[in-house]
């Protein structure tokens, strides 16, 4: 910890608006819930402790020095790998995919969630330490194998809506490290010869339906597009101000209102309008964290703070695109909205990362 930093430095207003978007969920998620199910385990409660929980580790990662996080980076690595493959060995099965590790008191703990912030790390240190303006080839192996291992192992829990996650911190660390446009060619034609060979030997056939599903939801409309269409109906039914009745919420046609399809519930309940203003909220975010990254005091912290940019960008754009069917079901939560303690921890814990790199902008 650095005593030269203060809290004056602190971005405010981006905290703010970070728990506008998370006391909407809360709403959101004991409206969703209050006549389901899930009315007994009070499920809004739980989310207001683990916002709580997520502001405080936040406020202890932002007086860390984040240049000493990257000095560890190596064995914080490692531990993020020995707890994937602790997933695989001991981790707990549930809907035939093995994600999560029982802690003491019946919690259940998902690393695939904070290996996310390692690679932010992990991929921040190392193209802060390449000083080439373009990458070359073995350099561009070496990122793709720092994100590469972990991709592949939660890929075999199975969960392929955390591991495409990965990607745009891989994406991002490679574009602002100077890939160059040959380079991002030859990837997409290698990518696009290996797609019908992860088609038939890597995804399963849940999972394919998932990809195929939203194009034609109403092919099996009880089936694999349920899901899909109960979405697009709860959207269209909020009109342009809303629906307080939201019969396809309180009715439980829509599945899991309070975690994947969170924004079509809000949609349904508070129109056009509600929703407008909830990716208002988001965009302000990205911005005022991409303002920070072009402060930011040195190359590492612009990485790192991009790195969050990324993640947050894509988890919105993809759970936004399954709710109103432009995207394939993932399983992808909303940021800060949807129900989860792992997802809240995570986010706050980025957010921690970019106060921390913001506090140090004056700091020699």
């Amino acid at each position: 910890m650095s005593r030269y930093v203060s809290y004056r430095d602190f971005d405010w207003v981006l905290m703010g608006f970070v728990l506008v978007i998370c006391a909407l969920g809360v709403v959101q998620i004991h409206s969703a819930t209050e006549h389901t199910k899930f009315a007994e385990s009070h499920l809004y409660l739980k989310q207001i402790y683990w916002v709580l929980a997520g502001v405080g580790a936040m406020f202890l990662v932002s007086l860390l020095n984040y240049h000493a996080l990257l000095e560890k980076i190596h064995w914080i690595y490692i531990a993020a790998l020995v707890s994937l493959i602790s997933v695989l060995l001991f981790g707990q099965k549930y809907l035939g995919a093995r994600r999560w590790i029982k802690m003491p008191g019946g919690a259940h703990f998902q690393p695939s969630e904070w290996v996310k912030l390692i690679l932010i790390l992990a991929v921040a240190k190392y193209f802060a330490d390449l000083h080439e303006r373009e990458l070359s080839w073995p350099d561009f192996m070496k990122a793709g194998a720092i994100v590469g291992f972990p991709m592949l192992m939660v890929l075999a829990q199975p969960d392929l809506g955390t591991a495409l996650t990965y990607l745009p911190v891989a994406v991002m660390g490679l574009f602002l490290g100077g890939l160059r446009w040959k380079q991002a060619l030859i990837v997409l034609m290698i990518a696009g010869l290996l797609v019908p060979v992860a088609w038939m030997k890597v995804l399963k056939p849940y999972q394919k339906e998932r990809l195929t599903s939203f194009m034609n939801p109403d092919a099996d409309r009880q089936g694999s597009g349920y899901q899909v269409n109960q979405s697009l109906i709860a959207v269209g039914s909020g009109g342009i101000f809303g629906s307080r009745q939201g019969s396809q919420t309180h009715l439980a046609f829509l599945p899991v209102p309070q975690t994947d399809f969170i924004f079509a519930a809000f949609a349904e309940e508070h129109g056009f309008v509600g929703a407008l203003v909830v990716l208002l909220l988001y965009f302000i975010v990205l911005m005022r964290l991409t303002q920070n990254a072009q402060t930011a005091p040195d190359r590492a912290g612009a990485f790192l703070v991009m790195g969050v940019v990324a993640v947050l960008s894509f988890h919105i754009l993809v759970n936004v695109g399954m709710v109103v069917g432009f995207m394939p079901v993932t399983g992808i939560p909303l940021p800060l909205m949807s129900y989860g303690g792992s997802s809240v921890l995570f986010m706050f814990l980025a957010l921690g990362i970019v106060m921390n790199v913001r506090m140090r902008r004056f700091v020699n």
